[in-house]
């Protein structure tokens, strides 16, 4: 039972100590740049609420965003899809814009462990038809992993 105590002790010192670490604690949105020209503001809506977390810089920081070391998972998350894909920045190249439709069809996005988290970004079936529709109307032509095959 004392070992067990130790460790517990040590284990909150890290805790405590690693919240001085400064990574994943700026939480500074740069500025939004364009946006696309959506094709409706249903679609907008849909994005908005269900990507703009990851995918825009427009972040929503949640509370748990300042506590390390899960806010060094949700930077380098945010970090990652802006780079990925990035509605606010419209203006520059956004070459997995013609992957959206099918990510969304396959259940790729949103990821997995984001929705129990964000429960707004969770889609029904029809708004999640909805989204795929607007990507490809927003987007143009969806380039569909089959037909990338096929190629090959």
């Amino acid at each position: 039972m004392k070992v067990f105590k130790t460790i517990i002790k040590w284990a909150l010192v890290a805790l405590v100590l690693i919240q001085l670490i400064p990574l994943g604690h700026s939480h500074q949105n740069p500025p939004v740049s364009k946006e696309p020209a959506w094709e409706s503001p249903q679609t907008r809506d849909l994005f908005h609420r269900a990507c703009y977390d990851c995918h825009s810089n427009e972040t929503t920081w949640p509370w748990y965003s300042n506590v390390a070391p899960v806010s060094w998972l949700v930077l380098r998350d945010v970090h990652g899809g802006r780079s990925h894909l990035n509605f606010s920045e419209w203006d520059k190249p956004q070459r997995h814009a013609k992957h959206v439709a099918e990510q969304v069809e396959e259940g790729e996005m949103p990821l997995w462990f984001y929705v129990p988290l964000h429960p707004l970004a969770k889609l029904s079936d029809a708004e999640k038809q909805a989204l795929i529709v607007g990507a490809e109307k927003t987007f143009g032509p969806q380039e569909k992993a089959q037909a990338k095959q096929q190629k090959q």
